[in-house]
């Protein structure tokens, strides 16, 4: 199967939040999150100067053994799966059994996607990269288990307090007030709100 085939079949199967692996020969994965419709929300190239683009694209002529080379400034981007970079001999699929991981719920899923979307960061290969990324999105716990001689299934929790401080509190606000059932007691005025009497004017 090529490769493009790979992705029509990810399209065709894959579900709002599966993890999507870019598998390529050198034994790295590149990691993202799948969004719907066909896209993925990853790790990308941030925007940059011509200089700089013209220097990854002679790194990658170099190098053709990876996609983007992910150097410094990192952008988190939606994108087609079909557009992603990947070198040649690479494979594409839904992967959610390599992490010791519970999805999160759909809301909650989205709810990171939003606020991590468009955002830019320093790529760290070691303690702050894409497979940490959309772990983090996925479950609310950011991991990598392709470092070597670190521990398998060990949540980075830097990663995790680092994309945490990015996504907004669920929690009500102090000032906002919330609307309580009440009820008037049969054959009187008097109206109960969560066991206070209000009298009738």
């Amino acid at each position: 199967m090529d490769y493009k085939e790979q992705v029509e079949q990810v399209v065709s199967s894959a579900q709002f939040g599966d993890l999507i692996e870019f598998s390529y020969p050198i034994g790295y994965s590149h990691w993202g999150v799948y969004d719907g419709d066909g896209y993925v929300i990853h790790f990308a190239v941030a925007d940059e100067t011509q200089v700089m683009s013209s220097f990854r694209g002679f790194l990658q002529t170099v190098f053709p053994v990876c996609g983007d080379l992910l150097l410094g400034e990192t952008k988190i981007r939606r994108q087609l799966l079909s557009e992603v970079n990947v070198p040649k001999g690479a494979r594409v699929l839904v992967n959610n059994n390599q992490h010791d991981l519970q999805p999160s719920p759909e809301d909650e899923i989205r709810r990171r996607r939003d606020a991590l979307l468009d955002q830019e960061f320093t790529y760290k290969i070691l303690t702050f990269n894409c497979e940490h990324f959309a772990t983090f999105v996925r479950s609310g716990k950011a991991m990598c288990n392709q470092i070597p001689g670190k521990s398998k299934n060990k949540e980075c929790e830097e990663a995790t307090e680092q994309f945490s401080s990015l996504v907004p509190s669920t929690l009500v606000p102090s000032n906002t007030e919330l609307s309580m059932p009440t009820f008037t007691l049969p054959g009187t005025r008097l109206t109960f709100s969560t066991g206070n009497a209000v009298a009738p004017d």
